[in-house]
C-alpha cells in the first residue's frame, strides 16, 4: 500500500529553502574564490603562452621531484596527450627536466630546473598570500576549518591519497 506523502509545511520548505540558498550561496563563493585565486598566476602564465594545466604540472612536479609521468596523470586526471603535450613545452622550454628512471628505464622522472623553481615561486607567492590573508581574517580554528571542509570535497576514495600527498614535506630539488 503506497501512501500518499503529507504536503509539507511552510516551516519546512522554508527550511529547506533557506539550506538550499546557503547551500547555493557557498557553492558560488567557491566559484568566485577559485576565479580570483588563479587570476594572478593565469597573469603570469599568460607571459609566457601557457595555461592552467602548465601550473598544475609545474606546482606537483615542484611538490614531488622525480616524480614519474604515471603519477602525474593519476593526479592531473588529465589524457596522455593533453599532459605529453604541456611536458614538451615545459621541457622544450628549460622548466621541467626529464631523466629516465634508474631501477626501471622505461619511467620518466620529472625535475623542475633552476628556471622551473623560479617559475613555481612565482606562480606560488601571490596565491600563497591570498590564502594567508583569507586564513588571517577569518581568525582562530580557520585553518582547521579550511582543511576539513575542502577534504570534505574530495571524493571519498581519493581522500586518503590526497592527504598523503598534501602532508609530505617538500623534497629538496634536483
Amino acid at each position: 500500500m503506497v501512501v500518499p506523502a503529507k504536503p509539507l509545511g511552510k516551516s519546512s520548505v522554508d527550511r529547506r529553502s533557506a539550506e538550499g540558498d546557503r547551500l547555493t550561496e557557498a557553492i558560488e563563493l567557491l566559484f568566485f574564490a577559485y576565479r580570483d585565486f588563479i587570476s594572478d598566476p593565469d597573469e603570469l602564465l599568460d607571459e609566457y603562452g601557457f595555461g592552467r594545466a602548465h601550473h598544475r604540472v609545474v606546482h606537483f612536479v615542484s611538490r614531488n621531484p622525480g616524480i614519474t609521468v604515471a603519477e602525474l596523470l593519476n593526479i592531473l586526471r588529465i589524457t596522455k596527450q593533453s599532459l605529453a603535450r604541456v611536458l614538451k613545452q615545459l621541457i622544450e622550454r628549460g622548466f621541467v627536466a626529464q631523466e629516465t628512471g634508474k631501477q626501471d628505464r622505461r619511467q620518466r622522472l620529472l625535475y623542475l630546473t633552476a628556471s622551473g623553481r623560479e617559475l613555481e615561486e612565482r606562480l606560488a607567492a601571490p596565491q600563497r598570500a591570498r590564502v594567508a590573508a583569507a586564513l588571517e581574517k577569518a581568525g582562530p580554528g580557520a585553518e582547521d576549518a579550511w582543511r576539513k571542509v575542502l577534504l570534505g570535497l574530495v571524493n571519498d576514495e581519493d581522500r586518503a591519497e590526497v592527504e598523503h600527498r598534501i602532508a609530505k614535506a617538500p623534497v629538496e630539488q634536483h
